[in-house]
C-alpha cells in the first residue's frame, strides 16, 4: 500500500534553491516539472536504495541516469576514490591513471584504437562532431529525432516538415546558421537515410546515433538500421559516430557495438566509465583520433579531463564489470522487471507497451509499438505523471519523465524488482 510520503524539507529546499538556481535545479529533469509536484532532494543512497531529506526511502530505478550499475556507494569504488583523494584531487598534469583507463577502454570497445578523456557526455559528442568535420572537411551532421546527444548547439535541433529538411533551432540561443548544418531524420527509417545520402552524401561529415535510443525511452534499432548507417557512411566517406553514453559498458563490456556487431568510426562514452563521477570520452580509429590536438589540428582541451578521482572510480567500476557472469545477472534482472511489467499490463488489459533490452526498459503509456520519436510521443503523459506520483508514494523512484529509461543495477534484489512490479499493478489499478 502507498505510504504517507513526507515532503516538507524537500519543498523548503526547492523554494530556497529557486532563489539562486534557474528553476531550482542544475539539470531540468530534476525539477519534476513534467510529472507535477516538487522534486526529491537526496540525502544519501546505498545499494539499490535512496533516502531523501524527508527520510523517505525509495527503491531507485534512476541509478543516477545509468552509471550506478553496481549500486550506490559501492565499497570498491569508494575505496578507490578515497585512496586517490589522499594523494590529491587534481593536478593539471598527466597521471598514470589516465593511461590505465584509456588502455582499458581501447581493449574493451571494438572500434576504439585511441581515446581522449573529457568531463561529460555532452563534451564527448561535441568534440567528436568537431573532429568528424575536421577530418572529412565537410560541414553537415545527421542525427535522429528523439536521440539526445547533449546540449551543444549543433545537436539541439528538431526536424522540419520532411525527412530531408534541414533542422531549425530547438532552443533560444542556437543560431540558425548552426542549426542549418544539422539534418534530422526519423530513427529506424532506412529509406530516409538512403535517400539523404543519394542526394547529399558528399556534404555529410558524420552520422551520430544512439545505437539503442535511451532518451525518448528505450527504443531498439530495427533489423538492418544500424547496418544501413554503416554501409551508407562508408560508401560516401562520412564517419559513423555511436553515442554510447548510456549503452557503453551496460549492454555488454564492449557496448552496443559489440552486442550488434557494428563497428563505428568514433564512439562517445560517459556515465559508467566514471563510476558515478563526472567523466566522458570519445575515441575511435587511430587515423581519425590522431587529428586531435596536439597530434593534429583539431583543437579540444579540458582542465579537468582525466580527473584522477573520476578515473580511479571508473577503473574500479570496469574491474568489477569484467567479472564472470556480471552481464548475465544484469540481463536476468532486466528481464525480470520487463516481463513483470508486461504481465501486469496484460492482466489489467491495458494498451501499454514495454520496450526492453538488457538491464534497461521503459513502460510506454501508448498502445502503439514504439519504434521512433513519433510513436513515443503518442504516450499519455498526463496518465504517466499520475503513475509516477503513485509509484513515488509506494516507495519507488522512477525517472520523472515518460521519455526516459528505467535502469536496473546489480544491487537490485529479486524482491526489489518483484515489489516494483506489484506496486505498478496497484497503482495502475487505482488509476483505472
Amino acid at each position: 500500500m502507498s505510504m504517507a510520503r513526507k515532503t516538507d524539507v524537500s519543498q523548503r529546499l526547492f523554494e530556497e534553491a529557486s532563489r539562486y538556481i534557474p528553476g531550482g535545479v542544475n539539470s531540468p529533469v530534476r525539477s519534476f516539472r513534467s510529472v507535477g509536484g516538487g522534486p526529491v532532494f537526496a540525502d544519501r543512497a546505498e545499494g539499490a536504495y535512496l533516502w531523501d531529506v524527508d527520510g523517505n526511502r525509495y527503491v531507485d530505478f534512476i541509478s543516477s541516469w545509468g552509471p550506478m550499475i553496481l549500486g550506490h556507494a559501492n565499497p570498491e569504488i569508494l575505496e578507490a576514490i578515497g585512496m586517490t583523494m589522499g594523494r590529491g584531487t587534481s593536478y593539471g598534469v598527466s597521471t598514470e591513471l589516465e593511461i590505465r583507463l584509456a588502455r582499458e577502454i581501447c581493449e574493451a570497445v571494438p572500434s576504439i584504437e585511441m581515446v581522449r578523456l573529457v568531463s561529460s557526455g555532452t563534451e564527448a559528442t561535441m568534440s567528436a562532431l568537431r573532429l568528424a568535420r575536421g577530418f572529412t572537411g565537410r560541414s553537415k551532421i545527421v542525427k535522429f529525432a528523439g536521440c539526445y546527444h547533449g546540449h551543444s548547439d549543433a545537436l539541439l535541433v528538431k526536424a522540419g516538415s520532411g525527412a530531408l529538411t534541414l533542422g531549425v533551432p530547438d532552443s533560444p540561443g542556437v543560431t540558425p546558421g548552426t542549426a542549418a548544418d544539422t539534418i534530422n531524420l526519423p530513427y529506424n527509417d532506412v529509406k530516409s537515410v538512403r535517400d539523404l545520402f543519394a542526394q547529399s552524401g558528399s556534404e555529410i561529415a558524420a552520422v551520430i546515433v544512439e545505437p539503442v535510443a535511451g532518451n525518448m525511452g528505450v527504443v531498439l534499432p530495427e533489423e538492418g538500421f544500424l547496418q544501413c548507417l554503416r554501409d551508407e557512411t562508408s560508401k560516401h566517406g562520412a564517419l559513423l559516430i555511436f553515442d554510447e553514453v548510456i549503452t557503453g559498458f551496460r549492454m555488454s563490456y564492449g557496448g552496443a557495438q559489440e552486442y550488434y556487431g557494428i563497428t563505428p568510426d568514433l564512439t562517445c562514452l560517459g556515465k559508467i566509465i566514471g563510476g558515478g563521477l563526472p567523466v566522458g570520452a570519445y575515441g575511435g580509429r587511430r587515423d581519425v583520433m590522431q587529428q586531435v590536438s596536439p597530434s593534429g589540428p583539431v583543437y579540444q582541451a579540458g582542465t579537468l579531463s582525466g580527473n584522477p578521482l573520476a578515473v580511479s572510480a571508473g577503473l574500479a567500476m570496469l574491474r568489477a564489470l569484467r567479472r564472470p557472469g556480471v552481464y548475465d545477472e544484469l540481463r536476468k534482472k532486466g528481464e525480470l522487471l520487463a516481463s513483470g511489467l508486461r504481465r501486469v499490463v496484460d492482466e489489467l488489459g491495458l494498451p501499454f507497451a514495454v520496450n526492453h533490452i538488457g538491464s534497461v526498459c521503459t513502460l510506454f503509456f501508448t498502445s502503439e509499438r514504439v519504434r521512433d520519436f513519433d510513436t513515443a510521443v503518442k504516450s499519455n503523459t498526463k496518465l504517466f505523471s499520475r503513475f509516477f506520483t503513485g509509484m513515488l508514494d509506494e516507495g519507488f523512484l522512477l525517472p520523472p519523465s515518460q521519455f526516459e529509461t528505467w535502469f536496473v543495477s546489480l544491487a537490485h534484489k529479486q524482491e526489489d524488482i518483484e515489489a516494483a512490479v506489484q506496486a505498478t499493478k496497484r497503482v495502475l489499478q487505482r488509476l483505472n
